[in-house]
């Protein structure tokens, strides 16, 4: 059975959301704000460690940011991830036309609604972050009947089932986690379009088509850099990519390699300090 460690990150004075952006940049599964302290998942073959958050940590301290910090670890077995997830877990309102909820929550859709039952596991993408909202209320102005769909990091496969629901005729959802792509299967199993959704093991290069009307990339700012020149052959002429993962302060990196390789801006959108950035080819 996989094991999986979480920190759970006390600081003094306690301020979640910049824990949640310094902790992002790291590939870590999960992540849960509590009272106190949040708690970060990492997977057993994650690089990011210990080591790692003491230094970002002390970063923040001497650059005075919070006075101190304490970290305690803990091995946790995979089957019990969603007894954690389903003490936690709410119906979320992503808008006023999308609704997330989990198979243990009930809700009843109203009028023209699209409701998307997601059952984390161990994967991101739950709508409780703000990069998977900024992403989702982008597809509901930008997904078009027809389209083909890549998303690449999918996790819990939460924006290519949106994508399909919106409209898309057919979607690509690949990470390189083996228990993500398990938990995109059941998710998509659950939502009803498991047929129009291709899924694969790896990372972009592992995909073969290079004729995607959109591509979706929810991933830390280092990766979407790495992997720029690798959206653009993947994407047709005048196609469209949605990146977050992103902080505000990373926006002009971003901008500046994609608009070297012949990316427009088309719109910025902002949830508190994160943002998720449209651009076209």
């Amino acid at each position: 059975m996989k094991n999986f460690f979480v920190f759970k990150i006390y600081t003094q004075p306690f301020d979640p959301e910049l824990l949640s952006g310094i902790v992002w940049e790291f590939e870590i599964t999960g992540l849960l704000e509590d009272n106190d302290h949040i708690s970060v998942f990492t997977s057993e073959n994650s690089p990011a460690n210990e080591e790692q958050f003491k230094v970002a940590l002390m970063k923040l301290k001497n650059e005075k940011l919070i006075e101190s910090f304490r970290i305690e670890k803990e091995i946790l077995e995979d089957k019990n991830w969603n007894v954690i997830w389903e003490k936690s877990r709410e119906v979320i309102r992503v808008s006023d036309k999308i609704v997330i909820k989990p198979t243990f929550k009930e809700y009843s859709a109203k009028h023209g609604e699209i409701v998307l039952t997601i059952d984390p596991k161990m994967s991101f993408g739950t709508g409780e972050h703000q990069t998977t909202r900024l992403i989702l209320r982008l597809l509901e102005k930008i997904v078009k009947p027809g389209m083909k769909v890549l998303d690449v990091g999918s996790g819990t496969g939460i924006l290519a089932i949106a994508s399909l629901k919106l409209g898309a005729s057919r979607a690509v959802a690949v990470d390189f986690d083996e228990i993500c792509l398990e938990n995109c299967k059941e998710n998509c199993v659950l939502n009803g379009v498991v047929k129009s959704v291709h899924m694969l093991t790896g990372e972009i290069d592992d995909v073969s088509e290079n004729d995607f009307d959109l591509i979706l990339a929810n991933i830390q700012k280092n990766v979407l850099l790495e992997i720029a020149e690798k959206i653009k052959s993947k994407l047709k002429s005048g196609g469209t990519v949605i990146l977050s993962g992103l902080l505000e302060a990373d926006k002009s990196a971003i901008e500046k390699k994609y608009h070297s390789l012949g990316f427009d801006t088309k719109c910025v959108d902002r949830i508190d300090e994160w943002i998720a950035i449209v651009l076209m080819l």
